[in-house]
């Protein structure tokens, strides 16, 4: 009978799943999900049913990372090879018979229609991390070498599809795993100089550069139209240039305070494309403006700086390195989309975090602060 008396409620048994959560970092993404949620419903009113969805993918991805979040790193540790490999191995399959949508072979179909590409976002930094931790206190400029070559092999593969989004992506979180391994400022400096370089020139010789039947060598001829377009969108105001000119119009005419929640006339009158996905955020700065815009980038620095701390008190080399990584994610998201959006840089396929409508994009998401979860919870763990 005392048995019987003494047996923990159910709210007793899953206490322990939820301990070591880290509240800082719950909190802000708590919050720019309600952010997501709100514009979905104004931006997204006459998309159907994807406020919806939009919930729902929420909801998957809570339940994706609540599940990461339960398994220590030094488990994690030990899918970066096996999930490496698979993702390398998908994007050979997909280079050799991918499904090709408008243009692009993304896809591939296994009984159900998947994009290979997405794995790499996690498994991408799961193996540097995880390279880096076997040598670790013995690092050779050939380790480095060897990481660079990991790195470029999926990008090699992704570009080739062609992917411009999702292999910057890639290269981010890779690049942020190798430069946080203590890759030597030397090697650094050089190559960002070139980049510095080569972007000053174009500028300059945009006129001839962007010239009708003029190609570039390397670029695919929608990059090298993405960069002219940016440079000069009024080259072709109803065609190629109208995505930046209609998302600066929409971000300049929200003013200080924005238009108000469903009242933004760029947003519902269907002038802005891609109001759901890429442009979303052009859609939240009609209508919240300019401080509603620094909220939301506070926001994320928040969610930032909070996983950079989760880095920076991690036990061991690979969590801190995989933290690391799962920042430069985010940050690359969200700058990136927000760039592409204000007409700063070009126009890629990256949605905004927990923003944009995305199921794919969504459960990468909820990985990665998963990740995060997992490695600040295996900390706090430990210290009690």
């Amino acid at each position: 009978m005392s048995a019987v008396l003494n047996r923990p409620s159910v709210l007793q048994r899953i206490a322990p799943y939820f301990e070591g959560f880290d509240v800082p970092l719950t909190l802000a993404v708590l919050l720019l999900a309600a952010a997501g949620m709100v514009i979905m419903f104004s931006s997204g009113y006459d998309h159907g049913s994807r406020f919806a969805d939009h919930g729902r993918n929420m909801l998957i991805a809570a339940a994706i990372m609540f599940g990461v979040a339960q398994v220590p790193p030094g488990r994690l540790m030990q899918f970066a090879l096996p999930l490496y490999t698979l993702g390398v191995v998908l994007l050979v399959a997909v280079a050799l018979f991918g499904i090709t949508k408008k243009g692009a072979t993304r896809w591939l179909n296994l009984g159900v229609v998947i994009q290979p590409s997405e794995i790499l976002k996690i498994a991408m930094p799961l193996m540097l991390a995880w390279w880096f931790q076997k040598r670790e206190g013995q690092l050779r400029p050939l380790d480095f070498t060897v990481a660079v070559l990991l790195l470029l092999v999926p990008i090699g593969l992704i570009m080739k599809q062609p992917d411009l989004g999702t292999s910057l992506l890639v290269l981010a979180a890779g690049l942020s795993v190798i430069f946080f391994a203590g890759l030597s400022w030397k090697l650094i400096i050089p190559p960002v100089l070139l980049a510095l370089g080569g972007i000053a020139l174009i500028v300059v010789f945009e006129p001839s550069l962007c010239a009708d039947g003029v190609r570039w060598p390397v670029l695919h001829d929608y990059q090298q139209q993405r960069i002219c377009t940016l440079l000069d969108p009024t080259r072709d105001p109803l065609g190629k240039g109208f995505h930046i000119i209609q998302g600066m119009i929409a971000i300049g005419s929200g003013g200080l305070f924005g238009k108000g929640f469903m009242q933004g006339t760029q947003t519902h009158l269907e002038f802005i494309p891609e109001r759901t996905t890429d442009f979303i955020f052009a859609a939240f700065s009609e209508e919240f403006g300019l401080f509603g815009n620094l909220a939301l980038i506070a926001a994320f620095i928040f969610l930032i700086l909070r996983g950079l701390v989760i880095a920076m008190e991690a036990p061991t080399l690979f969590a801190r390195l995989l933290a690391g990584s799962m920042c430069m994610i985010f940050f690359t998201y969200a700058f990136v989309n927000m760039g592409m959006v204000s007409g700063i840089l070009p126009v890629v396929g990256v949605p905004l975090p927990f923003i944009s409508y995305g199921g794919t994009a969504m459960v990468t998401l909820g990985m990665a602060i998963g990740i995060l979860m997992s490695i600040a919870r295996s900390r706090q763990l430990l210290q009690s």
